[in-house]
This record gives structure tokens, sequence and C-alpha cells, in this order.
């Protein structure tokens, strides 16, 4: 018996020009974490513990993160973090998310690059090939996504994929603006950016956990 036979997801599998994106498993978590960029920002409300340093409690992060997608999965709630490989080497993770995806059909998405994979439009990739899924097979309405006002990289890959400004809002915990975008099923598929993008392995069991019925 296969990964895949336990948990359909991982028989996802999206193509871009320059990357590969599979479902991260618990065996890519060393790796992602050997690569983890010193100036990413953990989500404050994540456990710290007060006997690891900075480098650790991002790794911790990172794994419980990891664990806690797999294991609270629902089709109304749930999160997909792809690890992201270059020429078969691990350069960062993309996420997908329905957080209250049976009732509105919204997606999110968060991401991050090694440092040394910057610089190089695989953001926009990254993006770019979860948009493909999510509007492609699982049939989104929107998705959405935000970055604190100065994060200029996050807010161009938005905008360089259609994204249009809806808000702004404040973190309470560090007094942040965050610049709040979306971006409409419409708008996606007048596009074209799908088009150089290559999606596999979505079947009837892998929809099944998203709460979708029918072939891929």
């Amino acid at each position: 018996m296969h990964l895949a036979d336990v948990w359909p997801l991982h028989t996802l599998r999206l193509s871009t020009t320059d990357l590969d994106l599979r479902p991260a498993t618990e065996a890519d978590l060393p790796g992602l974490c050997a690569i983890l960029p010193p100036d990413l920002e953990a989500d404050p409300t994540s456990t710290r513990y007060a006997g690891l340093d900075g480098p650790a409690n991002q790794r911790a992060v990172l794994a419980q993160s990891y664990w806690r997608a797999m294991g609270t999965w629902t089709p109304h709630d749930w999160v997909l973090p792809f690890a992201v490989r270059h020429g078969g080497e691990l350069v960062g993770m993309q996420a997908l998310e329905g957080p209250d995806w049976t009732s509105d059909g919204i997606v999110d998405s968060w991401s991050w690059l090694s440092a040394g994979s910057r610089g190089r439009g695989w953001g926009k990739q990254m993006r770019a090939a979860v948009l493909a899924l999510a509007f492609g097979p699982l049939g989104a309405r929107a998705a959405i996504s935000s970055a604190v006002v100065d994060n200029s990289s996050s807010l161009g890959v938005s905008r360089s994929l259609g994204y249009r400004d809806t808000h702004v809002s404040v973190l309470e915990h560090s007094g942040q603006t965050l610049r709040h975008v979306r971006l409409e099923r419409d708008a996606w598929q007048a596009s074209g950016l799908a088009g150089g993008i290559v999606v596999n392995g979505v079947d009837p069991a892998t929809l099944a956990l998203f709460g979708v019925e029918g072939d891929a």
C-alpha cells in the first residue's frame, strides 16, 4: 500500500516552467527546516518554547503547523502545504487554504522561499500553480491574500496575478498594517495564466477530501 492509498492528497502534483509542487510529507520536514529563511515571520499565535533559540523555534513552528494541517483536516476547513522543488531540490513551501471552504468557496494562501531561491520569479509560479488547482478542479469562487503594506514582494506577486486591492487592517499584536487583495474566478480564467501549469493526480478520492463530488 502506498501513501496515496492512505491519504489521497498525495496523488496531487503541480508543475510549472521551473517548479514541481507536491503535498508535503513528514519525510520532507527535515529538508524544509534546513532551508528555512532566517527572516521568515512565523504565525505570532504559534507556541514558542523558552528553552529553544530562534531557529529551533522556527523549526518547531513549521513541524507543528504541518501536523496540525493534516490532523485537523475537514472539507469545511483545510490547509494544504506543498513542498516546492526545482531540479529535485527543495526550495520552499506553498500552501493553499480553505478556512470556510464549503460555505464560501474562497481560498487563501501563504508561501516562503529559501534565501538563495528568491528573485527568480518562482514566487509567482508557486502561487499560480495552486490557483490553477483552486480555480480548476476545486472550483473556487475567489482567492484572497494579504501582506504587510511594506512587503512589496508578496503584494507584487498578487498584483501580477490579477489580485485587486480591497481594504487594509491593523494587526493587534504588532500594530502593522495589512493590505488585503482578492482575485475573482472570472479574472483568473480570463488571464490565461493557467496555460503553463500542469495539474495532475486529481481523482474522485482526492476531490472527496475537499467535499467536491465528481470526476477531475
